[in-house]
């Protein structure tokens, strides 16, 4: 937009130059001409009135003064003043009366006869063409000049509106990226033109609605915490009144699982709104690995694992990391038979963050598997999107692929952050 309004306004001003510049120079270069006409007339005429009263001498003398080279012919075939010819405009004058004026190669030719009671007189000049357009070419640059200062003028104009109007634009597309990244606390400042201004306010409503809407959602969810605590105790006083102790550990687990699923999706409904999180992922997915492995130990798994030593910041919670490893893991438990390898690796991201792989030697993922629902054993499809949606979140991504010995391997990017803390 700035620049269509700068190209508007420089073809605007350029049209008017011309239109006004064009005249111009052609009237430049006519007033030269007609100054350079008035001259040899005035030099011709101060001549006339000494043929017939004056010597020739005298008459040489008045030709040699003048500013531009005038001849005279006399009546006995002299030539008095600039040595010349009897050009073909002298003849036909020494024949006709009345002065003329003959375009020639030279320049233009005035011939004026003169008759007096010694016979006939002819006063010859001629102006040059380059007299005749003497300081047009300076004059058109000056002109030239002037119009491009003019341009220049327009230009640096149209550039400080164009400015004017599409900074509060360009604005107004920032704010709405951020909004677009959760950022809801971002507000455009209203400014520029009142239509954008109105924009702005439009924006900034339209931001606070999603709060407000946001935070009721919030509310809503959590609500659920509530609701929940009453049939979980029950649940756990059931469990008490179980007899078979291992059944009872077991009911337990799940009841803790389900509390623990609860707490973290009320978790993350609370911190939406636009608040960054981060987390160490070296202890987080050191901590969760732990835990898996003693469910590996039970189905004759082998887990081999590559974490560093030193703490790698990304952006995403340790609940959301710790559900997205929970997930990928508890895929390779649920889908893959007793007994299959599996690997976790965290490895540092160029440019900052981590690079999250599970791989395992099971029969693999089905063709559609990141489609959300989606699965080919009989579950709900989601582990994989609950990881996809921790990279995204982490400013990452999400690829499934075959790893090179057999079965699937995921990798999960996840974006860098400032941690200063767990």
């Amino acid at each position: 937009m700035r620049r269509r309004l700068t190209l508007l306004v420089a073809a605007t001003t350029c049209l008017v130059l011309i239109a006004f510049l064009v005249p111009l120079a052609v009237l430049v270069r006519q007033v030269a001409a007609d100054r350079a006409v008035s001259r040899a007339t005035a030099s011709l005429q101060s001549i006339v009135p000494l043929i017939g009263s004056s010597s020739d001498d005298v008459l040489a003398l008045s030709a040699e003064g003048q500013p531009l080279p005038v001849s005279i012919f006399t009546p006995d075939g002299s030539v008095l003043g600039a040595p010349a010819g009897r050009t073909p405009a002298v003849r036909l004058a020494s024949a006709r009366t009345g002065a003329f004026v003959v375009a020639t190669p030279a320049g233009r030719e005035f011939v004026v006869p003169v008759v007096s009671t010694r016979g006939r007189y002819v006063i010859r000049t001629v102006v040059p063409d380059a007299e005749l357009t003497r300081g047009v070419t300076r004059s058109w640059l000056v002109l030239a000049g002037l119009g491009l200062t003019l341009v220049a003028i327009g230009l640096l104009v149209a550039d400080r509106l164009a400015r004017s109007l599409v900074a509060p634009i360009a604005e107004l597309a920032a704010v709405s990226h951020r909004l677009a990244r959760a950022e809801l606390s971002a507000r455009a400042s209203p400014a520029g033109p009142p239509e954008v201004r109105e924009v702005a306010g439009a924006l900034n409503h339209l931001a606070a609605r999603i709060q407000d809407l946001l935070r009721e959602e919030r509310e809503q969810v959590a609500d659920l915490s509530h609701r929940l605590r009453t049939p979980l105790t029950a649940l756990r006083l059931e469990v008490e009144s179980l007899r078979d102790t291992e059944e009872a550990a077991r009911v337990a687990a799940a009841a803790d699982s389900i509390e623990r699923a609860v707490t973290v999706v009320i978790q993350q409904a609370r911190r939406r709104g636009g608040e960054r999180q981060a987390c160490d992922a070296t202890a987080v997915v050191t901590d969760r690995v732990a835990f898996w492995t003693v469910l590996a130990e039970d189905t004759d798994r082998e887990v081999r694992r590559e974490l560093p030593s030193a703490p790698l910041p990304v952006a995403i919670s340790a609940d959301e990391l710790a559900a997205a490893l929970d997930a990928l893991l508890g895929n390779v438990f649920a889908h893959t038979p007793d007994g299959t390898a599996l690997a976790v690796a965290l490895t540092p991201r160029p440019g900052g963050g981590a690079v999250l792989t599970v791989s395992d030697h099971g029969p693999g993922f089905p063709a559609r598997a990141l489609d959300r629902g989606s699965s080919g054993s009989g579950s709900t499809g989601l582990g994989l999107d609950i990881a996809r949606r921790a990279a995204e979140t982490a400013g990452g991504s999400l690829r499934v692929e075959a790893a090179p010995g057999g079965g699937a391997r995921v990798r999960v990017e996840l974006g860098a952050t400032a941690f200063t803390g767990a």
